[in-house]
């Protein structure tokens, strides 16, 4: 309760009001829990505007796990909040039927693509159909679908196996962000590695976590444990401990705190053990001797998503990834430390306070002015990528393996 997390806290910072600080939200809950407050619309407010982004737990000098708080919190509000059959509804079809299933979202991503290619999405944006409060922003931040389908089971590696891994693709993002797994695949496969790519593998957890359900956060990651506890090769005994590579920093924020979502399961704590983020697996391997890296002789600028520096604490294996592009220029945006406002489906429930955001993020890349921006989160990449696209910048933000696959050279490939 000492406050020295405030001047780090996003939405305080916006606002100056202690209900959107750390220590205001614990003291909201806490009373909520007990009673002391009745859940209505202003309670509710002041929790689901909190980003989840955990910076206050980087500064907390008592170690104050306020994630954990959160999660409980949320939980509770889900169970307490007035009965809404429309929001209910529309929770069930983007929680349940789309994103907890993968063949739905499949289907779905199918339709977006022909919506895009087909020219139905420039007519409507021609004809002002965008006119309902938040279609033209969903419309907005849809990144271009591209070919999808089911991933295969193997890929081999390129020349000698050095050794197998095992791949999380998420759900969203097998669909959104095709391009980011893709080139994981390919720098891999081409470094010597078999990538296996778990078909019954499901969506992480975290949206519903964040959404107070938690009984169905917990059914897919059971489902994952299942997924991932052995090899896609029947004669290899030793799958269930294969790394386990994950490229959205989101996801893998979730996913390393599987065994405390699952306490007294001991296969949990195996999970977590085998998780590495793609960014570090690459960076810390040896390379073989006839690939290597194209020079690059551009300004890279790195957004630093809060779940990979607040959760993972990995931030640095970007920068390390990136500065071994010959000629690369690798900096940081200078407002790092705060969250951008794409925390998961936060600019679409809370689109407001995450344009304000964004503004801030927005401000600190035209002051730079890179050639190119990356960061390790879809949620991330497609938030600034929206804002950059409404001031007509053609900045590109992309995952630093979909760069690093661009500059990547072997022999039959020098340009």
């Amino acid at each position: 309760m000492c406050g020295l997390c405030l001047p780090r806290c996003p939405t305080y910072l916006k606002t100056g009001d202690e209900n959107e600080s750390p220590r205001g939200r614990i003291a909201l809950m806490r009373a909520m829990a007990v009673g002391d407050l009745p859940v209505n619309a202003r309670l509710e407010s002041h929790i689901d505007l909190c980003l989840a982004c955990r910076t206050c737990e980087n500064v907390c000098p008592s170690k104050v796990e306020y994630g954990v708080l959160l999660e409980a919190g949320r939980a509770i509000l889900a169970a307490k909040r007035p009965h809404r059959p429309l929001t209910r509804f529309v929770s069930h079809i983007a929680l349940d039927w789309l994103i907890a299933r993968p063949q739905n979202l499949r289907v779905v991503a199918r339709l977006l693509r022909f919506y895009q290619r087909s020219g139905a999405q420039r007519l409507l944006r021609a004809a002002g159909m965008f006119g309902l409060p938040g279609m033209a922003r969903l419309d907005g931040a849809l990144p271009p679908i591209g070919a999808g389908g089911r991933w295969r089971e193997i890929y081999p590696a390129f020349g000698e196996t050095r050794a197998r891994i095992m791949l999380f693709t998420g759900c969203v993002a097998g669909v959104a962000d095709r391009d980011t797994l893709n080139a994981t695949v390919h720098v891999l496969t081409r470094l010597g590695y078999e990538v296996q790519i778990p078909s019954v593998q499901t969506c992480c957890g975290a949206l519903h976590l964040h959404a107070g359900q938690r009984a169905t956060a917990e059914t897919l990651m059971h489902q994952n444990l299942v997924a991932f506890a052995k090899s896609a090769e029947p004669s290899d005994a030793a799958g269930g401990n294969l790394p386990i590579i994950h490229a959205a920093s989101g996801c893998g924020a979730t996913l390393a705190e599987y065994a405390r979502h699952l306490p007294g399961k001991p296969e949990a704590q195996v999970f977590v053990d085998r998780l590495v983020d793609v960014n570090r697996f690459i960076a810390k391997v040896v390379w073989p001797e006839n690939v290597r890296l194209a020079p690059l002789a551009k300004t890279i600028a790195v957004h630093d998503p809060c779940s990979l520096r607040n959760v993972l604490h990995g931030q640095q294996w970007p920068y390390t990834l990136l500065r071994q592009i010959p000629r690369a220029r690798v900096v940081e945006l200078s407002t790092n430390e705060i969250c951008c406002g794409g925390a998961g489906a936060y600019p679409i429930t809370e689109p407001h306070m995450a344009e304000k955001l964004r503004a801030d993020k927005l401000e600190a890349i035209h002051d730079l002015a890179p050639d190119i921006l990356v960061s390790t989160n879809l949620g991330c990449a497609l938030h600034l990528q929206a804002g950059l696209r409404q001031q007509g910048s053609r900045l590109e933000v992309i995952h630093p393996i979909v760069l690093l696959e661009r500059q990547l050279r072997w022999p039959g490939n020098p340009e």
